[in-house]
C-alpha cells in the first residue's frame, strides 16, 4: 500500500483496522519539524519570487464544483473563516500557506501574474493586510483584491494573479495549498456562462502541471456523476497517481442508503481508484456556523464514531488526520520532484545564457555596434574553420549533421566521383554482346555494341580524312572522339558544384544565427554574407570552365603513361579473346579449361592458325585504334577532372575562401552607417534582452534555495508511517 493511499484496493479487513488503529498517522515531530517547514518554504519564496512562470512547482490544488464544500474544507484544516458564499464566481486562485508558530499571524498579499506591467506589479505587491487573525474578514480581502487586480465586468473578468494568505499559530500544520474558484456549468445574474469557461481554464491550467497534486474535493450530497471535478481529474491525471479525493458532507446521506454504499465504497478506493486514497471530512451544518473550531472538531470525530463509516481506518477520517495527510503528501511531493526541478532550472540558466550571449551587450554607440559584430565574426570565423577543418567538437555541430561541412563536402564529392565513372561517358561501347544497342532515350550512357561503334567512326574519318596513310587515323579524331564522350561532364559538374555551394551556404547561415542575435544575423546575411557568397558562386563558375574547357574545345594532351597501358590493356585484351575463340574452334571444345588435357595435333597448323591475319579491312583497324586511344584518354582525363573540381573548384574556389567572409578585418572595413544599420538593437532584442535578464536572475536565485533545499531533502522519508 502507498504510504498516502489512505486505504488499500478493496474493504478493510479486521486486521487491518486494528493495526491502523494501534499505528500513529505519521511522526508529528518529523512532519512539523524545522526541517519541513524550511522544506516549505522555500518552495513558497520561489513561487513568490517568479520561478512558478518559468518551472512547474511540487504544490497541493483544492479543487471542487461550487457548492462541494471545498470552503468548509479549507476552513476546518486552516481553523480560520472562509467567505461563505460558496456560489460566488473568484476569479482568481488563493494561495493559503499554513506554517506552525508558536505566536499566532497573518500575512496578505498578491503576487502579481507575469502579464503585468513594471506600474501594475508594484500596485499589486504593494496590497496588504494590517489588521490580526481575530479580526479578519476574509471576505472583505477577497473583494478588496478583486478591485486591486481590476476585475470587472467592463475590462477584465480573470486574473493570472494570485492572492497569497499565509497564516501561522501553534496549531498549524505545515502546509500550502492552492485554493481554485469553484467549478459550475450554468449562470446566473452574479455569474455568466463565460465567467464558467474561465474557471475551467484556470483549474485545468494547474491540473496540468504534472508535478501538482490534486485535492478533488466531492459533496456526498450531489450525484457523484454530475460533479465536474472528477472528469477533469481523471483527464488529467489518468492513471490517479496524484490525485487524492476528499468526500464532504457525508452526514447528509441516509443510513443504509445505495448512496450510502456507494460512497463508502468510493472511500475505500474501490470504485474511483486514486493513488493517494481518499479521506472523508465532515463539514460544519447551517445551525454549527458559528461553533469554534473545538467545537466543529468534536462533532466530526462524535459523527465518524457510529455507524458504517467505523469501517474506514482513522486516517482517512476527520480534519486532524488530513492536515498530517496533506502535509506528508506535500513534503514527498517536494522531495521526489527535486531532481527534475533543479534540472529544469539548470536548463533555464543555460538557455538564458546562450540567449544573452547571442544578443551580446547593448548597443547605442557606434563603439559598442562595432565591438559587438567584431565579436560575432570571430566566432563566426571560429566555426566556419572548424566546419572546414572537419573539427566537430562544439556542441554546434551536435544539433544537425548538415552543419558538418567537410563531412558533408566529402560525401558529395564521393558521390560525384562514382557518378562521373557510371554515367560521365555518352556511350557505354561493348566489345561483344547479344544485347541490341540500346535506344537514345535510355537514362544513362547509350549502350552500343564495338562493331556499330566502328561503322559510325568510319563516317566520322571519311568527313575529317587528311593525309594520312591507309591504315592510319587522323590525330584530330581521337578529340572529336572524346569530346562527344564526355559530354555529360558539363552538367554533372553543375551540379554537384551546385549541391556542395548550398551545403556552404546552408553551413554558414546556420553559423551566424547561432553565433549573433536574430536581427544581427538577418541583418549581417543580406548586407555582408550574400553578396560575399555570390561572388564566391561566380568564381566557383568561372574554375569549373576552366577546369572543363581542355576537354572541351581543345586538343587531348597529356604525358601520362597510363594513357599508353590502357591501350595496350585494351588491345591485349581483345587480342586474347580472338586468340581463345581460334584455340576453341582449333580444338572443337566450348570452353578453354584449366588442367592438363592431351591432345594430338598438327603444331604447325595451329601456328598458321593463331597467326593468321586479324583484320583485314585496314579502315576499320585505324578506326579501332582511334577508338582504343579515346577511351583510353578519356579514363586519363576523368581522373584528372573528378581531381580538379575537388581541389581547384571546390576546396580553393568555395571551402578556403568561406571563413574570410566575415572575418575581423572585414568588421574594421565596414563603414560607420553599415555598422549601424546592421548592428544597432531594435526594440526585439531590446525586449528580448530584458526577458532573458529578468529570468535568469529568478532562475540563479531559485537555484541557491534549491540547492539549500537539496541538504534538506537529504533527510529522507525514514520514520514516517504509512496513514
Amino acid at each position: 500500500m502507498n504510504p498516502a493511499d489512505g486505504s488499500a484496493n478493496g474493504a478493510s479487513t479486521s486486521t487491518e483496522k486494528n493495526a491502523s488503529s494501534s499505528t500513529p498517522l505519521h511522526q508529528p515531530s518529523q512532519l512539523q519539524s524545522k526541517e519541513h517547514r524550511d522544506l516549505l518554504d522555500v518552495i513558497d519564496r520561489l513561487r513568490k519570487q517568479g520561478l512558478s512562470r518559468y518551472v512547474d512547482l511540487p504544490q497541493i490544488i483544492v479543487c471542487g464544483d461550487q457548492s462541494s464544500g471545498k470552503s468548509s474544507a479549507l476552513e476546518a484544516i486552516s481553523s480560520m473563516s472562509f467567505p461563505a458564499k460558496d456560489n460566488l464566481c473568484t476569479r482568481f486562485a488563493t494561495e493559503l500557506i499554513l506554517r506552525r508558530a508558536p505566536v499566532a499571524g497573518i500575512d496578505i498579499s498578491i503576487s502579481p501574474g507575469s502579464d503585468r506591467t513594471e506600474d501594475e506589479q508594484a500596485t499589486l505587491e504593494a496590497f496588504t493586510y494590517t489588521g490580526t487573525l481575530e479580526t479578519l474578514d476574509l471576505g472583505r480581502i477577497i473583494d478588496d483584491a478583486k478591485n486591486a487586480m481590476g476585475l470587472n465586468e467592463a475590462s477584465k473578468v480573470f486574473s493570472t494573479d494570485v492572492l497569497r494568505v499565509e497564516v501561522s499559530g501553534p496549531s498549524q500544520p505545515h502546509l500550502t495549498l492552492v485554493d481554485l474558484p469553484g467549478l459550475f456549468l450554468a449562470g446566473n445574474k452574479d455569474q455568466s456562462e463565460q465567467d464558467a469557461a474561465l474557471v475551467e481554464k484556470l483549474v485545468l491550467s494547474y491540473m496540468k502541471n504534472p508535478r501538482t497534486i490534486i485535492l478533488a474535493v466531492v459533496s456526498a450530497k450531489s450525484d457523484f456523476a454530475l460533479q465536474q471535478v472528477t472528469r477533469h481529474t481523471r483527464e488529467q491525471d489518468p492513471r490517479g497517481k496524484r490525485t487524492l479525493g476528499l468526500i464532504t458532507k457525508p452526514d447528509t446521506l441516509d443510513q443504509g442508503s445505495d448512496s450510502e454504499r456507494f460512497y463508502i465504497q468510493l472511500a475505500q478506493n474501490r470504485d474511483v481508484h486514486f493513488g493517494l486514497g481518499w479521506h472523508v471530512l465532515r463539514n460544519r451544518t447551517y445551525a454549527e456556523r458559528n461553533d469554534s473550531a473545538a467545537a466543529r472538531d468534536a462533532a466530526e470525530a462524535d459523527f465518524f464514531s457510529n455507524g458504517v463509516w467505523t469501517s474506514l481506518k482513522p486516517s482517512q477520517l476527520g480534519v486532524a488526520s488530513l492536515r498530517l495527510r496533506l502535509s506528508y503528501v506535500l513534503r514527498n511531493q517536494i522531495l521526489s520532484q527535486l531532481p527534475s526541478v533543479l534540472e529544469d532550472v539548470t536548463e533555464g540558466i543555460d538557455e538564458c545564457r546562450a540567449t544573452l550571449q547571442q544578443l551580446g551587450t547593448p548597443r547605442v554607440t557606434l563603439a559598442e555596434q562595432r565591438r559587438h559584430l567584431l565579436k560575432v565574426s570571430a566566432r563566426w570565423s571560429e566555426m566556419a574553420r572548424a566546419a572546414i577543418d572537419g573539427m566537430y567538437t562544439d556542441s554546434f555541430f551536435h544539433e544537425a549533421a548538415d552543419r558538418r561541412l567537410r563531412a558533408v563536402a566529402q560525401k558529395t564529392l564521393a558521390a560525384f566521383a562514382k557518378d562521373m565513372h557510371l554515367k560521365g561517358h555518352a556511350k557505354n561501347i561493348i566489345d561483344y554482346s547479344d544485347d541490341e544497342d540500346s535506344d537514345d532515350d535510355t537514362p544513362g550512357p547509350h549502350v552500343i555494341r564495338r562493331s556499330t561503334y566502328i561503322n559510325k567512326v568510319k563516317m566520322l574519318m571519311v568527313d575529317s580524312r587528311g593525309r594520312e596513310l591507309p591504315g592510319t587515323y587522323n590525330p584530330l579524331i581521337v578529340g572529336e572522339l572524346f569530346r562527344k564522350q564526355c559530354k555529360p561532364w558539363h552538367g554533372m559538374v553543375r551540379s554537384v558544384l551546385e549541391s556542395t555551394f548550398h551545403a556552404a551556404s546552408h553551413t554558414m547561415e546556420s553559423i551566424l544565427q547561432h553565433a549573433a542575435d536574430e536581427e544581427t544575423a538577418t541583418a549581417l546575411l543580406s548586407i555582408v554574407v550574400v553578396p560575399a557568397m555570390e561572388v564566391i558562386r561566380a568564381g566557383l563558375w568561372s574554375e569549373a570552365d576552366k577546369i572543363l574547357e581542355p576537354h572541351i574545345s581543345g586538343h587531348p594532351i597529356t604525358y601520362n603513361h597510363y594513357l599508353t597501358d590502357n591501350v595496350q590493356k585494351a588491345q591485349a585484351q581483345r587480342l586474347r579473346l580472338k586468340l581463345e575463340e581460334h584455340l576453341k574452334l582449333f580444338f572443337n571444345t566450348s570452353e578453354l579449361s584449366s588442367g592438363l588435357m592431351n591432345y594430338k595435333f598438327d603444331m604447325l597448323k595451329l601456328f598458321d592458325k593463331l597467326t593468321v591475319r586479324m583484320e583485314p579491312d585496314m579502315d576499320t583497324y585505324s578506326c579501332s585504334m582511334a577508338i582504343d586511344m579515346m577511351e583510353a584518354y578519356y579514363k586519363v582525363a576523368l581522373k584528372t577532372v573528378i581531381d580538379s573540381v575537388s581541389t581547384l573548384a571546390v576546396e580553393r574556389c568555395l571551402l578556403q575562401k568561406l571563413p574570410g567572409i566575415l572575418n575581423p578585418e572585414v568588421v574594421c572595413e565596414l563603414p560607420d552607417d553599415i555598422v549601424s544599420r546592421i548592428a544597432a538593437e531594435g526594440p526585439e532584442s531590446v525586449a528580448k534582452r530584458e526577458q532573458a535578464t529578468e529570468k535568469l536572475a529568478v532562475l540563479e536565485e531559485a537555484m541557491v534555495e534549491l540547492r539549500r533545499l537539496g541538504t534538506l531533502g537529504g533527510q529522507g522519508t525514514e520514520g514516517v508511517t504509512a496513514v
